[in-house]
Parts: structure tokens; C-alpha cells; sequence
């Protein structure tokens, strides 16, 4: 009887009428109409996959192939994917404007316990993805402070290596170029190294204290970036359109495992893709939910599929496919083709990208944890809302905080691998969500419907599937790390969220006796 109790507790579920209750008592201020959500949509999205992430698709790395100028190919795949997955989040976020995402809607259809690990593997999508953004963004911080060369003093300009990279990637900066570890780094008590992301760390703390404030004022600074951004984006696609040499797009597929190679390119770019999935989880902030989500979930998709392939077209046709930059692939090209000033504006415009990746990831991070830990899975105290500017704040310096002390020791090429994976577990759990609502609720009001329902949302699920075993074939050492994610958050639950779940029903008990 004991473990069919247990059982019972591991697959209950929260009907969606009770989620829509609790979420109209929601102390979070609704203050974002659809222009603001496609903000976010595109800040989250345009950033990270168009100034970093492509150049790696396109070159590959030791573990797998490159896509080459077929990198079109893999942004159509991995568009495709989110299609069926964004139209799934656009049905169940209309027919449930509730904060939380995918954790808040499989707990109303696979139960307590899947909804916690779908949660936990948000965090991985989202906190652990900020990682990668974060080191990114001091990159391309570096290189726009080289401009100011002739103004500024060069012990401001060329700062200590151990104050730009963590403790892992100075080894991997010394080894490579052979050098004494010991001679570039200070040590503390002569025994414990110091290297630390400074500027990332910095970017971290500033839009931490900015989404204390408010999630409006947050979209503000990012329409401000998202417009920088979009103006420099579309700048270099028609600059960079009179260059283009054909000949640069052939061989077109990869020589070498050309089906591998685009399927990599698919996941790695996918990576770029999942900001859209965080215009969910600020559904309790929103004012009209039911319209105004699909509308921006979709718009999202197709505005930045269309900049993503017309940026792809343009660097494969303007640089040859092994002369590809790997960590400024756009600004590289436009000194490829003696645009030395224009590269110059494209820092500014990553910059503008990133720090938006940066504050949106930081959002949904923050929406997630909350609305786990109003379920009692996490602490009572981290879900206080600020009393002035009725934010989360505990949980959104909590989110700011893991990010910076990941930072610390954590492999960038692997966070960002993790994050993909945490991406594609959470759209498979979507359509499935979907399937399941439309069996245990056809009779409830879908303001947005999935067409050809169950074949799309079948076809989202066996994308996302088969892109994560092609990647946990290739990608060995982060499918160990997510593996270990997983076991972690098992242990979470088991320790602390079901106590915690079952301390919160016994009052109900004692009441109704």
C-alpha cells in the first residue's frame, strides 16, 4: 500500500482550472502587451547563434563535422523543429497563461514528479545556457574596448588574462601556447589559483539588479538592444550581399559525413533557436495572454529564421568555409572583405545581442524557479515577491548567482551542449503535453489551436528525438553531464520536493477530518 501511495503521489497532477486560479492571484505586476513579448522573443533568439555559435556549426570541432555552406540547411531543420514546438507552447500558453513553461504544464498532465525533472531540465536550459552567453559577451566586450585604443590607457585596455577567463580555459590558453600556468595566474595562500570572468561576472550582476526592478523596465533596455542589434544584423546582410562569391558555396554539403554534419549543425544551432520558449514563462505578466502569446511565439520564429538564413547565406558566400572565424564569424567577414570599420560597429551590435540573450535568459530563469517554488519544491522564502517593485527578487538573485559561480569552473563548449539538450528534452515534453490535454480536456476553450493535431505535434517530438540520440552518440562527455543532471535532480526530489509536497497536504487532511 505504502509504495502504491507513493506512486499515486508521484503521478498526481494540478488541473488546469486550479493552475488558472493560482495564477490569477498572481503578486506579479501584468505589464507586457505583444510588442514587448516579440522583444523578448528576438532578444532571447538574434544573439548568440548569429555572432558565436554559427562559425562553430559551420567549422565542426574535434568531436564532429562541420555543416559547411550547408549550415542553411541545418537552420531550416532546427526552424522546422521549433515550428511544431512553438505552435504546441502557443496552444497550451494561451489555454494556460500561467508562469513556469513546460514545468507548469506537464504538472497538469504527466504529474508532480515529471513536472519537477521537466523544471530541473529547464534550469540547465536556461541557467547553465547563460554561461556560455556570458563568456561570449566579454569577447566581444574586449574587442569593442580595443577601439578606444588612442583614448584610453593600456593597463584599462589590456587587463590581466586572469581577470577576462575562468580557471579552466587559462589552462587551456597556456597549454596551448606553452606556458607556465604558474606565471599567469596569482594564487591565494600560494596554494589556491584566482582566475576569474570579470567582465562577464560584471554584465551578470548589472541585469540581475535591473530584473530586481521590473520585468518592464528590463524590456525597455532590451528593445533599446534588440533595435542596435536588428540594425546592424541587416546592415551586414545587405553590405555584405555585393561580396558574395558563389563559388565560396560549393562544395555545398560537407565532404567529410556530410549527413553528421548537418545534423550537427542543427543541434548546435539550436542552441540560437530557444529563446522563444521564454515568452512563456512571463504569461502571468502578460495583459492579454490568450492573444498576445501565440501572436509573439510565432512571430519570433519566423522574423528570426529569416535573419538567421540570409546571415548564414551571406558569411558562406563572403568567406571561404575554412577561413570561417570561430568566435566573431560576422565581424571577422566584414574585415575579410576590408570593412575594418564596419567590424567595429558589429561588436557594438553583439554586444547589444548578448547582454539582451543575456537579461531574457535571466528572466525565464527566475519565472521557472518561481513558480517550482510556489509548488513547495523549493524554499517558501525564495519566492518573495519585492515589496516596491513586485518582482521576485530572491530567486532573481539566486538565478544570477548560480550563473556567475558555474561560470567559475564550468566548460563553455559543454554548457552550451547541456543547454541544447535540456531544449530538446522540454519541446518533446510540450507536444506530448499537448497530445495528453487534448484527450483529458477537448472540451476546454483553446484560444490557439495546433493544426493537424496529432500529426504535428508527433512530428515535433520525433525531430527533437532524433536529434538527441544522433547527439548522445557524438557528444560523449555532456551526455555523461546531463546524465549526472538528471540523477542530481532525482536526488533534489527525493530528499527534499516530495517531503516538502507532502508537508503541504497534511493541513488539507487535518481540515477536512
Amino acid at each position: 500500500m505504502e509504495i502504491k501511495k507513493i506512486i499515486d503521489n508521484l503521478l498526481k497532477k494540478k488541473s488546469p482550472d486550479e493552475l488558472i486560479a493560482v495564477s490569477k492571484k498572481t503578486e506579479l505586476k501584468k505589464t507586457l502587451n505583444v510588442f514587448d513579448l516579440i522583444v523578448i522573443g528576438i532578444g532571447a533568439v538574434v544573439g548568440t547563434g548569429i555572432f558565436t555559435i554559427i562559425g562553430a556549426a559551420i567549422m565542426g570541432s574535434s568531436e564532429s563535422p562541420g555543416a559547411g555552406p550547408a549550415i542553411v540547411i541545418s537552420m531550416l531543420l532546427a526552424a522546422i523543429a521549433c515550428v511544431f514546438s512553438a505552435l504546441c507552447y502557443s496552444e497550451i500558453a494561451a489555454m494556460l497563461p500561467v508562469a513556469g513553461s513546460a514545468y507548469t504544464y506537464t504538472y497538469a498532465t504527466m504529474g508532480e514528479f515529471m513536472a519537477w525533472m521537466v523544471g530541473w531540465i529547464l534550469m540547465l536550459e536556461y541557467a547553465i545556457g547563460n554561461i556560455t552567453v556570458a563568456s561570449a559577451w566579454t569577447g566581444y566586450f574586449i574587442q569593442f574596448m580595443k577601439g578606444f585604443k588612442q583614448y584610453m590607457p593600456d593597463f584599462v585596455l589590456n587587463f590581466p588574462l586572469w581577470l577576462r577567463y575562468d580557471y579552466r580555459a587559462m589552462g587551456e590558453i597556456c597549454h596551448r601556447y606553452g606556458w607556465d600556468i604558474h606565471d599567469k595566474i596569482p594564487y591565494i595562500f600560494g596554494h589556491i589559483p584566482f582566475s576569474i570572468n570579470l567582465p562577464a561576472i560584471t554584465i551578470v550582476l548589472i541585469l540581475t539588479i535591473l530584473l530586481v526592478r521590473g520585468v518592464k523596465e528590463s524590456t525597455r533596455v532590451a528593445s533599446i538592444m534588440v533595435g542596435v542589434n536588428m540594425f546592424m544584423i541587416i546592415s551586414f546582410i545587405i553590405i555584405g550581399s555585393k561580396y558574395v562569391k558563389p563559388e565560396n558555396w560549393t562544395p555545398f554539403f560537407p565532404t567529410y559525413e556530410p549527413l553528421q554534419g548537418v545534423l550537427m549543425g542543427t543541434f548546435l544551432i539550436f542552441f540560437a533557436y530557444i529563446g522563444f520558449d521564454a515568452i512563456s514563462t512571463t504569461a502571468e505578466e502578460t495583459e492579454n495572454p490568450q492573444k498576445d502569446l501565440p501572436i509573439a511565439i510565432l512571430g519570433t520564429l519566423v522574423i528570426c529564421t529569416i535573419l538567421y538564413v540570409s546571415v548564414a547565406l551571406v558569411l558562406t558566400g563572403i568567406v571561404p568555409v575554412n577561413k570561417i572565424d570561430i568566435q566573431a564569424p560576422i565581424a571577422h567577414a566584414m574585415s575579410y572583405i576590408g570593412k575594418d570599420w564596419f567590424a567595429g560597429l558589429i561588436s557594438v551590435g553583439a554586444l547589444c545581442a548578448l547582454t539582451s540573450v543575456l537579461l531574457i535568459y535571466q528572466l525565464g530563469t527566475t519565472r521557472i524557479l518561481y513558480a517550482i517554488s510556489r509548488d513547495r519544491f523549493l524554499p517558501k522564502s525564495w519566492r518573495l515577491i519585492h515589496k516596491k517593485f513586485r518582482t521576485p527578487h530572491v530567486m532573481t538573485w539566486i538565478s544570477g548567482a548560480v550563473v556567475i559561480i558555474c561560470g567559475l569552473f564550468m566548460d563553455l563548449k559543454i554548457s552550451a551542449e547541456l543547454c541544447n539538450f535540456g531544449t530538446f528534452t522540454s519541446f518533446v515534453i510540450i507536444c506530448l503535453a499537448v497530445l495528453i490535454l487534448r484527450k483529458t480536456e477537448p472540451n476546454r476553450a483553446r484560444p490557439f489551436k495546433v493544426p493537424f493535431c496529432p500529426w504535428f505535434p508527433i512530428a515535433g517530438i520525433v525531430i527533437c528525438g532524433v536529434l538527441i540520440i544522433s547527439s548522445l552518440k557524438t557528444l560523449k562527455t555532456s551526455s555523461v553531464y546531463f546524465a549526472l543532471w538528471l540523477v542530481i535532480g532525482l536526488l533534489i526530489y527525493a530528499l527534499y520536493g516530495y517531503r516538502q509536497k507532502r508537508l503541504e497536504e497534511q493541513p488539507k487532511k487535518i481540515i477536512k477530518k
